[in-house]
């Protein structure tokens, strides 16, 4: 049995990982590559496969750095299953549609063709298999999965692959079922607790592990501090007459937002003031939330039975259109602008830092990770001058950074997640997380847990036993 790092292996995007036995080829994740140009670049080369011979691929969860390749591992021509959970396959929809559109105004900006169409799109869909949390679900003789809660996005998933000898011989015999291997994916694990999610769940064996570490070298300032966060950020706001901008990710954390934004109003914690939601990918996925409401948490689940609109309050607007989107600019400050992308990569997020990073009584508050060479990152490590739009523009907004509203776990919570797993671990994979926080990762569960750990290399290939 082969494990090969096709991507996620020392950066924090495109995850991919390719399981061959004998007789099964199956990847987890097909994501794209995101960050710096040399980076996003790989996006565009082939495979290290041949996407023809892939079964089937299994899916952690609906962010672009998972699925974001699935239309290139189609155009390669895959015509396998892919496996996710019901909430995720609705949300790998909606990603795809919207990162089409912005992959669309790119190649037309250059002159060249688009890389996928709506056809495309369906033919992706087509090929998904809804799957619930703990169904033990077969690929092959040799092959089969469990879907456990990450508690990362709605519907995330830790992944669990169990490999059986192929040998005829050893399955017929009595002890069949103890000649196994147990490899279990993490995906991207949550930071719980965070309103809506549930928490991560324990695994209980595994013989390999491939753990996240997108925060493996920090600590996370306290997610029940969050709400407080935000009180604060907008009475600053309103005290400067302000605008605060936040960029956010339209899958969870724009939906976290809102959940303390509407606890705030409700109780009457904060003025009502305009609050714009500029994106319409972040309204259509607040769509699916409702749609997909148990697979909420307790406290979320209570406050709907309740009869609360955990999505709706008095200031709220979802803005549409682009020539909605332009009409925030006419309306006077204090206000609230949530738009994407996190990372301030594209999206409307960046017209309204063209317009507002110069105003010093402005205020852009970060609570997404920040990948290395984005706009985000330049910006919340102090850069004074940035090109946004082809225009230089000045920062002098205040600029405040919180991470209590991460969807990763940070160093304490991966390592907690690892700790619980029962049985003895033969080798720990430390994947998905820049070089840095991944190699102080794997040096704490080398040194206080006694594993043997490593941080792969991208294209590497390992044996497994």
């Amino acid at each position: 049995m082969k494990l090969t790092f096709c991507g996620g292996a020392k950066v924090v995007t495109g995850a991919c990982y390719l399981l061959e036995t004998e007789k099964s080829k199956i990847l987890v994740d097909c994501g794209a590559f995101q960050g710096e140009k040399e980076l996003e670049a790989k996006n565009n080369e082939p495979f290290s496969f041949n996407p023809k011979e892939i079964d089937a691929v299994l899916i952690t969860h609906s962010h672009l750095d998972h699925i974001g390749r699935l239309p290139n591992l189609v155009e390669g021509g895959f015509n396998g299953r892919i496996f996710a959970t019901p909430p995720t396959i609705d949300f790998v929809h909606l990603i795809l549609e919207d990162s089409r559109k912005i992959l669309a105004e790119k190649a037309k900006h250059v002159g060249k063709l688009s890389l996928f169409s709506k056809k495309d799109i369906d033919q992706i869909m087509g090929l998904f298999i809804p799957t619930e949390y703990h169904q033990e679900t077969k690929i092959s003789d040799e092959i089969s999965f469990e879907f456990f809660e990450a508690g990362h996005i709605l519907g995330s998933a830790v992944i669990k692959v169990i490999l059986r000898p192929a040998s005829p011989e050893l399955q017929r015999g009595e002890q069949a079922q103890d000649k196994k291997s147990v490899i279990v994916f993490s995906g991207d694990l949550g930071n719980y607790p965070v309103p809506i999610l549930r928490k991560p769940e324990v695994i209980e064996e595994a013989d390999y592990v491939l753990i996240e570490s997108t925060y493996g070298d920090r600590l996370h300032e306290k997610a029940d501090e969050a709400k407080n966060i935000i009180e604060d950020v907008i009475e600053e706001a309103i005290r400067k007459n302000g605008v605060l901008m936040i960029p956010s990710f339209a899958l969870e954390r724009t939906q976290q937002l809102l959940f303390h934004l509407n606890e705030l109003a409700e109780n009457k914690c904060i003025p009502q003031i305009p609050i714009f939601i500029d994106s319409p990918l972040a309204h259509d996925i607040t769509d699916v939330y409702k749609k997909h409401e148990r697979y909420f948490n307790q406290e979320a689940g209570n406050l709907i039975k309740s009869g609360d609109d955990i999505f709706k309050f008095p200031g709220l607007q979802f803005t549409h259109s682009i020539k909605d989107s332009k009409k925030i600019n006419n309306i006077p400050p204090p206000k609230v602008i949530i738009a994407g992308s996190g990372m301030s990569q594209g999206g409307r997020i960046i017209h309204h830092e063209s317009l507002y990073l110069s105003g010093e009584r402005n205020i852009l508050l970060l609570i997404t990770y920040q990948a290395k060479g984005t706009l985000g990152r330049r910006i919340m490590e102090g850069e004074k001058e940035v090109e946004i739009l082809d225009a230089k523009i000045q920062v002098k907004a205040k600029i405040k950074n919180f991470t209590g509203y991460s969807a990763h776990a940070d160093q304490k919570g991966l390592l907690e997640w690892l700790c619980n797993i029962c049985k003895p671990i033969k080798k720990v994979f430390v994947v998905h997380g820049e070089e840095e926080p991944a190699g102080v990762l794997a040096q704490i569960i080398r040194d206080e847990m006694g594993l043997d750990a490593q941080v792969p290399e991208m294209g590497s290939t390992v044996e497994l036993e």
